[in-house]
């Protein structure tokens, strides 16, 4: 037999084989009639490649989107054309926005139906459509069965080089029941792109001539080597680091030169010291809106800092800032070379010691807070972070109850199954915990914990199913319940003190609801109460919820919607005086 072919088999088939072969276990979706020749590929290689059946799309995008934060390898999702693909459009948008490898494959009408709006026929190319504004790296729609294979690697390279981001297949469903003798092809192994050393060069001698530098770690594309690395250059030159908008599992936070976050609720010393900094290495983020203050911290087209710009893909390279210097290249490269910079005298003749020590004294200061009664969010963190393995998954979706986790709890550096920090950059509610099933689900050895506001949980609680169906484990939720949209609630107040609008919430008890799903739940009201309910879990293993109450006047860590609202009240009362 030509060694070029392989015996005829469905498309649908031919599909599911390509998957395995690019080292996929695991996919997410919604099953739908477009597609019925991929599933029954999934029941012909169940024994190699297992199908989530989830219970809303949007879930199901989340899970593969967590998958691709998780293992730097495209996260797999699979849903029906129309209401499908429209469902799973909120996890696509994460993952363009997160630089999230991702490839959501999307059942179509039949060839012969197309531009006839057919039942729920629509055309993802102008949906989804690529470009720096899209929701896509690339849209493909496969016509030739015997193109397949081409597509899905294609597909697997696109999402993962330059900078990661998701990509869209559509599958016409006759196209899916063509016999193919195409064979399957290798394994995508991304092109890997370095710094050129007259970049290295260049860099060397911007840091030699700095006095107050700073460097903010972020992007997709990271791997544990690469963090290593990033951590021994910060010790080489003692450079104080920040970690990126949700990207706090870059940089042990524990280490003596972390400095904090730079993100939303930023640490108001570490802001300060962002805008005092004369030069600002950025290694990886886009350095988007929420990076930088609404593009304040560093001002926008051209920051009073000196900004060297390292980033995988050319088109964000002077997108926004006009960077001292920009270096394209990715992560996995670019940590291993400026690993190898050295300052001329050692690290303990360079003039910012201080200036880094400083920085981390900042950060631990950060940690202390005025105990709150009855329920202490920020001794919730400890506890779980003193009961929990150091390589516990955390996760979170969008809304102030995040404000806690992403102050209060320390990551450590990259784990070696992945990343243990899956949130959305994009801000998308109903994120966590979805999220948090797939990774319970596809690395069953580490704890999973998901922190979910009210309103958040509830757009895809019913993954409760899911997660129960697929004999998930090690997975607890912490839904903080003050019956409120509680970031819409404090801008309301914020912009029209006492002026309240839709932003009130009637909750279910959520400790009865997870149990109608066969989880282990707990409520509680007081801080003290919180610990036997963790121990519970820690021993069952079970998947398990524990539903905390907190007034409505509890907004952030920082602030309430009392003190919120005076202020606002009186910023008014100065203005109109």
């Amino acid at each position: 037999m030509d060694q070029h072919r392989h015996p005829a088999r469905p498309a649908g088939h031919a599909l599911v084989e390509a998957l395995v072969e690019q080292g996929i276990d695991t996919v997410f979706g919604v099953p739908g009639e477009s597609y019925l020749a991929v599933l029954d590929g999934l029941h012909e290689h169940r024994e190699r490649i297992r199908f989530v059946a989830c219970r809303q799309e949007g879930g199901a995008a989340f899970m593969a989107e967590a998958q691709g934060k998780l293992t730097g390898r495209p996260g797999v999702c699979f849903v029906t054309r129309g209401p499908g693909a429209t469902n799973a459009s909120i996890g696509l948008h994460t993952a363009f926005q997160d630089s999230t490898p991702m490839v959501l494959f999307i059942g179509q009408v039949a060839s012969d139906q197309r531009d006839r709006e057919a039942f729920q026929e629509v055309d993802y190319r102008q949906m989804f459509g690529p470009g720096t504004l899209g929701m896509a790296k690339w849209v493909g729609e496969i016509q030739d069965a015997d193109r397949l294979p081409e597509y899905v690697a294609r597909a697997f390279h696109t999402a993962q080089q330059g900078r990661p981001g998701p990509v869209v297949l559509v599958l016409p469903e006759d196209m899916l029941t063509e016999l193919t003798e195409a064979p399957v092809l290798p394994r995508a192994k991304p092109a890997v792109a370095w710094p050129a050393p007259a970049d290295l060069v260049q860099l060397q001698a911007r840091l030699e001539g700095a006095q107050r530098p700073f460097v903010i770690a972020g992007g997709g594309g990271w791997t544990p080597e690469a963090c290593a690395a990033l951590q021994d250059f910060a010790h080489a030159w003692q450079l104080p680091v920040g970690c990126a908008f949700r990207f706090q599992d870059l940089y042990d936070n524990r280490d003596p030169l972390y400095a904090g976050d730079v993100g939303i609720g930023i640490n108001p010393a570490l802001a300060r010291r962002v805008g005092e900094a004369d030069l600002i290495v950025a290694i990886g983020p886009r350095l988007g809106e929420m990076t930088t203050g609404g593009y304040t911290l560093l001002k926008a087209p051209r920051p009073t800092q000196q900004l060297v710009h390292i980033h995988a893909g050319s088109e964000e390279l002077g997108r926004v800032y006009a960077a001292d210097q920009m270096i394209q290249a990715s992560m996995s490269g670019a940590a291993l070379a400026l690993q190898q910079l050295r300052p001329p005298g050692g690290p303990g003749e360079l003039p910012w010691l201080d200036w880094s020590r400083d920085a981390h004294a900042d950060y631990q200061r950060n940690q202390q807070s005025q105990p709150v009664t009855p329920m202490d969010m920020a001794e919730v963190i400890h506890l779980i972070d003193r009961l929990l393995p150091a390589e516990t998954i955390f996760t979170n979706g969008a809304g102030n109850y995040s404000g806690w986790l992403h102050r209060f709890h320390r990551y450590t550096a990259l784990h070696q199954g992945g990343r243990s920090q899956l949130a959305p950059t994009s801000g998308a509610m109903g994120y966590g915990f979805p999220a948090a099933v797939a990774a319970s689900l596809l690395q069953r050895d580490r704890w999973t914990v998901n922190i979910a506001g009210d309103g958040d949980f509830l757009m895809n609680g019913q993954e409760m199913a899911t997660a129960m169906a697929y004999g998930a484990r090690r997975l607890i939720c912490v839904v903080v319940d003050n019956g409120s949209y509680g970031t819409i609630r404090m801008h309301q107040e914020r912009e029209y003190p006492g002026r309240v609008s839709g932003s009130d919430l009637h909750n279910p008890d959520f400790a009865a609801l997870a149990r109608a799903y066969g989880w282990q739940a707990f409520s509680a009201t007081r801080t003290e109460e919180v610990e036997p309910a963790l121990r519970q879990a820690l021993a069952t293993q079970a998947p398990t919820l524990i539903h905390l109450k907190l007034p409505v006047d509890v907004s952030t860590s920082r602030a309430t919607l009392t003190g919120i609202r005076e202020a606002a009240l009186k910023r008014q009362g100065a203005a109109g005086g």
